[in-house]
C-alpha cells in the first residue's frame, strides 16, 4: 500500500503543523490566514489544493505566487483537476485515486517551501544551526517520497542525523506498502508517522 494512499485514507496531513492544519480551504482569505507569515500562507494554500483540488484553491495559490513575485505557473495543475472529475464520474477504485494523489503531491512539491529560502540565507550568514532548523521545517512540508528523500540527502553533509532520518523514512514507506487498510492498521501507521515527524523536527547537536 502506497504511503500517500494511507494519508488519503486517514484524512490527515502527511507533514503538517497543528496551527494551520485546521484552516479550511474556503477560509484562505479569512482573518486567521491573513495573520500568518508568508511561509505559512503558502503551506496553507498548498495543503488546501492538495486536500480539496478545486479551481478556487488553484486560483488562490496562483494569486499568492503572483503577489509574491514568483514566476511559478499553476495552469499545469488543471489536467489533474480534470482527471479527478473523470475518476469521480467513473467511480474509480482506490488504486486510481492513489496514482492521482501521487501526481498531485509531486506537482505540489514543485513549489518549494519558503523555509528552504530561510535555510539558504542562514547558511550564507554562517548560521549552521538555523540552516538545519529551517531545512527540517521545509522537509516537514513536503509530500512526495522523492522530494523528501532528496532533501534529506542534501542535508546529510551538514547534519549526520539526516542519514538516519532517511533510513527511518524508507522503513516507514515500506511499512505503509505492506499494511492493511483496516482501522487498527491505519492507526498504527498514524502513530509511526507522528513519531517520525517528531523525530524529524527534533534537532540533535
Amino acid at each position: 500500500m502506497n504511503w500517500t494512499l494511507i494519508v488519503t485514507l486517514l484524512f490527515v496531513l502527511l507533514f503538517v503543523r497543528i496551527f494551520w492544519a485546521h484552516v479550511k480551504a474556503n477560509n484562505a482569505r479569512g482573518q486567521a490566514y491573513k495573520h500568518l507569515a508568508p511561509k505559512d500562507k503558502l503551506a496553507v494554500l498548498k495543503e488546501c489544493l492538495l486536500n480539496d483540488p478545486t479551481e478556487t484553491n488553484l486560483s488562490n495559490l496562483g494569486y499568492f505566487l503572483k503577489e509574491s513575485g514568483s514566476d511559478q505557473e499553476v495552469q499545469s495543475y488543471k489536467p489533474l483537476l480534470e482527471k479527478q472529475l473523470t475518476l469521480a464520474n467513473q467511480k474509480a477504485g482506490l488504486e486510481a485515486w492513489d496514482e492521482l494523489y501521487v501526481e498531485q503531491s509531486k506537482w505540489i512539491d514543485q513549489i518549494r517551501p519558503l523555509e528552504f529560502d530561510e535555510a539558504e540565507s542562514a547558511l550564507k550568514e554562517g548560521d549552521k544551526k538555523a540552516y538545519i532548523e529551517h531545512s527540517l521545517e521545509g522537509i516537514s512540508r513536503l509530500y512526495s517520497d522523492r522530494a523528501i528523500e532528496e532533501a534529506l540527502k542534501h542535508l546529510e553533509p551538514d547534519y549526520p542525523k539526516a542519514e538516519t532520518l532517511l533510513l527511518s523514512y524508507r522503513q516507514l514507506v515500506n511499512a505503509c506498502e505492506e499494511s492493511r487498510a483496516d482501522e487498527k492498521s491505519l492507526e498504527a501507521l498514524r502513530k509511526k508517522r507522528d513519531a517520525w515527524i517528531e523525530n524529524l523536527l527534533t534537532i540533535e547537536p
